[in-house]
């Protein structure tokens, strides 16, 4: 509806998040279909580890920078726009460049790809106050990260799907159609006040320095970024893992699903659980749990194989709602759009460097693959045991202040997220 005459029409909720959800499971189908494409061109796991590293490898810079000018830009919506049509595009152009260009000119484009990513993620939690009330946020940033659990799910198995009936490259082209569909949803936000805020000291650094200065946001970054890229070792394995134990390529998109439909499973437990963990606990112990899953299955065949990725998925979903939650109790309302935005590009970029790491360690041993993503979830929870007696240099103040007129209120922990973010 119009909220005074001759202003833009604002979309509706559920066209908001239609609109996230199609975006992020555009996204999700993006990675494991570029993993398939890659291994389809290349023939080894190696090439389809380093398309998948290339186009979320730059999402370290593509996140901060996108954020700080989406807090400042007067008509947020058209920028995110933007840059969802040149994702789609990136996408569109990689899929051209497979077999047709040298591959050091496909990553390149994957890399520039890449540095619209955060905007599928952080950048679409970033707007949800600019469509509803502040009274109806808690329920909407929990409605908002069940989109991240539904598009984790349906992603991979869309991608797996596709590439088994119509080839990897249809695949592809389907993960940019889903993103582009979200692009008239975004340039119909509404416009952000007549003076955006412009907070002192460099717009993008202002979320990193939040980041790395407050103990509870740095050491669940930390953990986070840890386990995500145990996760980018074991994405960057799975086409391998589904011909060599699975009997297909493609069948190995398919153990996403799985991690994804545990995930969502395990969330909708937890939020229903009458006393939760601390976040902290559920952080540390969800690294601990994955670390596990992908130790024994290095060890064991198909049904341990489907096993760890289900194991691993449930501790990865009340992780994530945990996530969320110290986000929103730690960082200030006027950098909390640089703060998600830049902890989605450090999770991305650990994916990244995962699914880079794990090309040549695959090449020579699935098993010795999957061992990698245990010990780096393991020694992802370390932070909880070594910050309770040092903080991160620059961090003043302890972890029960009083809330300043900078600190946000504490809202419950959102119900329902997974990964992406």
């Amino acid at each position: 509806m119009r909220t005074s005459k001759g202003s833009p029409r604002r979309p509706s909720v559920a066209a908001h998040l239609a609109g996230a959800l199609a975006a992020r499971t555009g996204d999700e189908t993006a990675g494991p279909a570029l993993a398939l494409a890659g291994f389809a061109v290349a023939g080894s796991t190696s090439g389809a580890a380093a398309l998948l590293a290339c186009v979320t490898v730059s999402a370290a810079v593509g996140g901060p920078v996108l954020g700080a000018f989406l807090d400042r830009a007067r008509r947020p919506g058209r920028l995110l726009a933007g840059a969802l049509a040149l994702y789609a595009a990136g996408l569109g152009a990689v899929l051209l460049g497979l077999g047709r260009l040298p591959f050091g000119v496909t990553a390149l484009l994957a890399v520039v790809t890449g540095l619209m990513g955060p905007a599928l993620s952080g950048g679409w939690t970033a707007q949800l106050p600019r469509i509803a009330p502040a009274d109806r946020m808690p329920r909407l940033h929990g409605l908002d990260a069940l989109t991240f659990s539904f598009a984790a799910l349906a992603g991979p198995g869309l991608a797996g799907g596709t590439a088994l009936l119509l080839g990897a490259p249809a695949a592809v082209v389907l993960a940019a159609a889903l993103v582009a569909t979200a692009v008239p949803v975004a340039w119909s936000l509404p416009p952000a006040g007549p003076s955006p805020e412009k907070s002192p000291g460099g717009p993008a650094s202002q979320g990193v320095r939040a980041v790395f200065r407050r103990r509870p946001l740095f050491r669940a970054t930390v953990t986070s970024v840890g386990c995500a890229t145990g996760q980018g070792v074991v994405a960057a394995c799975v086409p391998a893992l589904g011909a060599g134990v699975l009997g297909g390529s493609g069948r190995g998109a398919l153990l996403l699903s799985v991690a994804a439909a545990a995930a969502l499973a395990a969330t909708a437990l937890h939020a229903r659980l009458p006393r939760a963990p601390a976040p902290g606990t559920v952080l540390w112990g969800g690294a601990l749990v994955q670390a596990g899953a992908w130790a024994a299955a290095a060890a064991g065949g198909p049904v341990a194989l489907v096993a760890a990725f289900a194991v691993s998925g449930a501790a990865e979903g009340p992780q994530l709602t945990a996530l969320f939650a110290v986000r929103h109790e730690e960082t200030p309302r006027r950098l909390r759009g640089r703060v998600f935005t830049t902890g989605a590009s450090l999770k991305i970029t650990g994916f990244a460097v995962g699914s880079a790491a794990a090309g040549p360690v695959a090449a020579r041993s699935l098993p010795a693959a999957l061992l990698l993503a245990a010990g780096v979830c393991a020694v992802s929870a370390l932070p909880y045991t070594y910050t309770r007696t040092k903080l991160p240099r620059g961090r003043a103040g302890s972890p029960h202040r009083a809330p300043s007129q900078d600190s946000p209120r504490r809202p419950p922990p959102h119900r329902g997220a997974r990964r992406p973010t």
